[in-house]
Protein backbone atom coordinates (compact mmCIF):
# COMPACT_ATOMS: atom_id res chain seq x y z
CA UNK A 1 0.00 0.00 0.00
CA UNK A 2 1.32 3.46 -0.87
CA UNK A 3 2.06 6.07 1.79
CA UNK A 4 -0.82 8.17 0.47
CA UNK A 5 -3.22 5.23 0.84
CA UNK A 6 -1.88 4.48 4.34
CA UNK A 7 -2.34 8.13 5.29
CA UNK A 8 -5.93 8.17 4.04
CA UNK A 9 -6.65 4.97 5.95
CA UNK A 10 -5.13 6.46 9.12
CA UNK A 11 -7.30 9.57 8.75
CA UNK A 12 -10.47 7.52 8.13
CA UNK A 13 -9.73 5.59 11.34
CA UNK A 14 -9.72 8.92 13.20
CA UNK A 15 -12.88 10.81 12.20
CA UNK A 16 -11.94 13.93 14.16
CA UNK A 17 -8.86 14.35 11.94
CA UNK A 18 -11.03 13.93 8.85
CA UNK A 19 -13.50 16.53 10.14
CA UNK A 20 -10.64 18.94 10.90
CA UNK A 21 -9.24 18.42 7.39
CA UNK A 22 -12.69 19.06 5.89
CA UNK A 23 -13.01 22.24 7.94
CA UNK A 24 -9.54 23.46 6.96
CA UNK A 25 -8.38 23.58 10.58
CA UNK A 26 -5.31 21.38 10.33
CA UNK A 27 -1.63 22.22 10.54
CA UNK A 28 -0.61 19.55 8.04
CA UNK A 29 2.93 19.17 9.40
CA UNK A 30 1.73 18.72 12.98
CA UNK A 31 -1.01 16.32 11.89
CA UNK A 32 1.52 14.32 9.83
CA UNK A 33 3.85 13.98 12.82
CA UNK A 34 0.96 13.01 15.09
CA UNK A 35 -0.38 10.43 12.62
CA UNK A 36 3.07 9.00 11.93
CA UNK A 37 3.51 8.32 15.65
CA UNK A 38 0.06 6.90 16.29
CA UNK A 39 -0.70 5.14 13.02
CA UNK A 40 2.81 3.80 12.52
CA UNK A 41 3.11 5.36 9.07
CA UNK A 42 6.36 4.41 7.42
CA UNK A 43 7.34 7.59 5.68
CA UNK A 44 8.87 11.01 5.94
CA UNK A 45 6.58 13.46 7.83
CA UNK A 46 6.83 15.89 4.89
CA UNK A 47 5.52 13.17 2.55
CA UNK A 48 2.68 12.40 4.99
CA UNK A 49 1.85 16.13 5.16
CA UNK A 50 1.74 16.26 1.35
CA UNK A 51 -0.58 13.22 1.34
CA UNK A 52 -2.82 15.00 3.86
CA UNK A 53 -2.98 18.10 1.66
CA UNK A 54 -3.95 16.01 -1.38
CA UNK A 55 -6.53 14.08 0.66
CA UNK A 56 -8.02 17.38 1.89
CA UNK A 57 -8.61 18.44 -1.71
CA UNK A 58 -10.70 15.30 -2.29
CA UNK A 59 -12.87 15.75 0.79
CA UNK A 60 -16.17 17.62 0.76
CA UNK A 61 -16.17 20.88 2.74
CA UNK A 62 -17.33 20.73 6.34
CA UNK A 63 -20.94 21.88 6.47
CA UNK A 64 -23.80 21.63 8.92
CA UNK A 65 -27.56 21.75 8.73
CA UNK A 66 -30.28 22.53 11.23
CA UNK A 67 -32.71 19.75 12.12
CA UNK A 68 -36.33 20.22 13.14
CA UNK A 69 -36.94 18.26 16.31
CA UNK A 70 -38.65 18.71 19.65
CA UNK A 71 -36.36 18.09 22.63
CA UNK A 72 -37.85 17.11 25.97
CA UNK A 73 -36.56 15.77 29.25
CA UNK A 74 -38.05 12.80 31.08
CA UNK A 75 -36.88 12.32 34.67
CA UNK A 76 -37.12 9.13 36.66
CA UNK A 77 -35.70 6.61 34.20
CA UNK A 78 -33.05 3.94 34.51
CA UNK A 79 -31.04 1.60 32.34
CA UNK A 80 -31.72 -2.03 33.26
CA UNK A 81 -30.42 -5.34 32.02
CA UNK A 82 -33.69 -7.01 31.09
CA UNK A 83 -36.22 -4.19 30.89
CA UNK A 84 -38.40 -5.73 33.59
CA UNK A 85 -36.93 -4.47 36.87
CA UNK A 86 -35.29 -1.29 38.05
CA UNK A 87 -31.98 -1.22 39.90
CA UNK A 88 -33.79 -0.86 43.22
CA UNK A 89 -35.42 -4.26 42.65
CA UNK A 90 -38.95 -2.93 42.14
CA UNK A 91 -40.95 -5.08 39.76
CA UNK A 92 -42.16 -3.78 36.43
CA UNK A 93 -45.12 -4.96 34.45
CA UNK A 94 -44.41 -5.02 30.71
CA UNK A 95 -47.94 -3.69 30.13
CA UNK A 96 -46.74 -0.37 31.62
CA UNK A 97 -45.38 2.22 29.21
CA UNK A 98 -42.79 0.51 27.03
CA UNK A 99 -39.11 1.27 27.24
CA UNK A 100 -37.84 4.47 25.67
CA UNK A 101 -34.96 2.50 24.19
CA UNK A 102 -34.01 -1.15 24.01
CA UNK A 103 -30.71 -2.56 22.78
CA UNK A 104 -30.28 -6.29 23.18
CA UNK A 105 -31.15 -7.13 26.78
CA UNK A 106 -30.74 -3.56 28.06
CA UNK A 107 -33.63 -1.11 28.22
CA UNK A 108 -34.34 2.43 29.34
CA UNK A 109 -37.42 2.22 31.56
CA UNK A 110 -39.41 4.31 34.03
CA UNK A 111 -38.43 4.09 37.68
CA UNK A 112 -34.90 5.29 38.31
CA UNK A 113 -32.78 8.27 39.17
CA UNK A 114 -31.60 9.22 35.69
CA UNK A 115 -32.98 11.58 33.07
CA UNK A 116 -33.73 10.78 29.44
CA UNK A 117 -33.33 13.45 26.80
CA UNK A 118 -35.78 12.66 24.01
CA UNK A 119 -35.63 14.39 20.63
CA UNK A 120 -38.41 13.62 18.16
CA UNK A 121 -38.48 14.77 14.58
CA UNK A 122 -35.73 14.98 11.97
CA UNK A 123 -33.11 12.86 13.76
CA UNK A 124 -30.70 10.18 12.58
CA UNK A 125 -27.35 8.62 13.34
CA UNK A 126 -25.46 11.79 12.36
CA UNK A 127 -27.53 13.83 14.82
CA UNK A 128 -26.90 11.27 17.56
CA UNK A 129 -23.16 11.15 16.84
CA UNK A 130 -22.89 14.93 17.02
CA UNK A 131 -24.98 15.10 20.20
CA UNK A 132 -22.81 12.43 21.85
CA UNK A 133 -19.63 14.26 20.89
CA UNK A 134 -20.96 17.51 22.31
CA UNK A 135 -22.17 15.81 25.50
CA UNK A 136 -18.71 14.30 25.98
CA UNK A 137 -17.10 17.72 25.43
CA UNK A 138 -19.47 19.16 28.08
CA UNK A 139 -18.41 16.40 30.52
CA UNK A 140 -21.89 14.89 30.53
CA UNK A 141 -21.68 11.13 30.99
CA UNK A 142 -24.18 9.22 28.85
CA UNK A 143 -25.47 5.95 30.31
CA UNK A 144 -27.36 4.92 27.16
CA UNK A 145 -28.18 6.41 23.78
CA UNK A 146 -29.83 5.44 20.54
CA UNK A 147 -31.81 6.56 17.56
CA UNK A 148 -34.62 4.84 15.68
CA UNK A 149 -37.25 6.24 13.38
CA UNK A 150 -37.94 9.80 14.40
CA UNK A 151 -36.70 9.46 18.00
CA UNK A 152 -33.32 10.04 19.59
CA UNK A 153 -32.67 9.20 23.26
CA UNK A 154 -29.74 10.03 25.53
CA UNK A 155 -29.81 8.96 29.19
CA UNK A 156 -27.81 11.08 31.64
CA UNK A 157 -27.67 11.65 35.38
CA UNK A 158 -30.52 13.69 36.82
CA UNK A 159 -28.06 16.43 37.74
CA UNK A 160 -26.96 16.78 34.09
CA UNK A 161 -30.47 16.77 32.61
CA UNK A 162 -31.01 20.49 31.99
CA UNK A 163 -27.51 20.95 30.58
CA UNK A 164 -27.96 17.89 28.35
CA UNK A 165 -31.17 19.33 26.91
CA UNK A 166 -29.32 22.52 25.93
CA UNK A 167 -26.45 20.51 24.43
CA UNK A 168 -28.76 18.27 22.37
CA UNK A 169 -30.76 21.29 21.17
CA UNK A 170 -27.52 22.99 20.08
CA UNK A 171 -26.36 19.82 18.35
CA UNK A 172 -29.60 19.65 16.36
CA UNK A 173 -29.07 23.24 15.21
CA UNK A 174 -25.80 22.30 13.46
CA UNK A 175 -25.56 18.60 12.51
CA UNK A 176 -22.57 17.89 10.27
CA UNK A 177 -23.55 16.75 6.80
CA UNK A 178 -21.63 14.56 4.41
CA UNK A 179 -21.91 15.34 0.72
CA UNK A 180 -22.05 12.30 -1.48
Amino acid sequence: MSLAAETREAVRARPFVRDALRAGLVNHSAAATWLAERADLDGDPDAVAAALRRFREDLPPYETESRTASVTMRSGVDVVDDGTTTNDGAGRDETDAGPLLRVGDAAVVEGGDRTAILATGDVDGAALADALGRLAAADVEVAAAGVAGDALVCVVSRRDGANAVRVVEAALEAVPVEEN
